[in-house]
């Protein structure tokens, strides 16, 4: 067996090694340092977000999100504006300049002058913001993958980037509107959320479980309750997007403010 694995990674290399030179000196890699399965679902999720867009006509962006109070546009915006600040911020570490700060208030009016732009404009710059994002984590060397970054007034490790851009674009696509599904989440991207709510989220001293049926529990120990649901329902209902199919009528969790939520942790994963 080992022997059978090292061939197969010496094999691995060598086809990378050749892929890098067919594509010559300017082609870019994420750095072996890099937290390579956060970065796959932010990209994963980037061409979920974007397919979710895509599938909206112009004259349509101005409907209600499922975000109370904002339209598409300021969804759109906002997933483009976050992209454009964390770049921004990765670029600076990699040039070793001062670091860039922004506060929710300064995303806030990004979004809502983002929000004005002709549909173009708008696609425009989600498309043109994505690109400057993942040129950013790609630059990345392996030491830089080790600093941190200002961010909504606290010190933002950069290894965790690459999850609140996931978390950002997958559930932001869902707020769309328009054919996002919780129920189209890969399932590690489920566990983690769930994971992440249950502890920080103010539904009470909570724990979360899972019986031998793939059916998941969240008991809550200040309420002496649980709530039980599939994967994806579970997550939905603890990220403030409703209940549904329950194993009983769950109030929505009204302790988020839904406008900045997936939030930006304030400590290392």
């Amino acid at each position: 067996m080992e022997a059978t694995s090292l061939t197969n990674t010496v094999a691995e290399s060598e086809a990378q090694a050749a892929l890098r030179e067919r594509q010559g000196k300017g082609a870019r890699y994420d750095s072996p340092a890099a937290p390579a399965s956060d970065l796959t679902l932010a990209r994963l999720g980037t061409a979920y977000f974007a397919r979710s867009l895509n599938a909206i006509r112009d004259e349509d962006l101005s409907q209600d999100s499922l975000i109370p109070g904002w339209s598409r546009r300021h969804v759109i915006a906002f997933v483009a504006y976050q992209a454009r600040q964390l770049a921004l911020a990765i670029e600076a570490v990699h040039e070793g300049a001062p670091l860039p700060e922004i506060d929710q208030a300064g995303m806030l009016a990004l979004v809502d002058d983002g929000a004005t732009l002709p549909a173009r404009a708008l696609r425009n710059l989600v498309d043109h913001a994505e690109v400057h994002l993942n040129v950013g984590w790609r630059d990345l060397s392996a030491s830089a993958w080790q600093e941190a970054i200002k961010w909504d007034g606290a010190l933002l490790p950069l290894r965790m980037t690459p999850w609140i851009r996931a978390r950002s674009v997958w559930v932001h696509a869902v707020d769309l509107d328009n054919q996002g599904s919780y129920l189209d989440f890969p399932p590690v991207l489920l566990e983690a959320m769930a994971v992440e709510l249950v502890r920080d989220n103010e539904f009470g001293h909570s724990s979360l479980t899972r019986n031998a049926g793939g059916v998941w529990i969240v008991n809550s120990l200040k309420a002496e309750s649980s709530v039980s649901g599939a994967p994806a329902d579970i997550v939905r209902w603890l990220s403030g997007r409703g209940a549904r199919r329950l194993s009983k009528t769950a109030e929505s969790v009204s302790s988020f403010d839904l406008t900045r939520w997936p939030p930006v942790p304030t400590r290392p994963a």
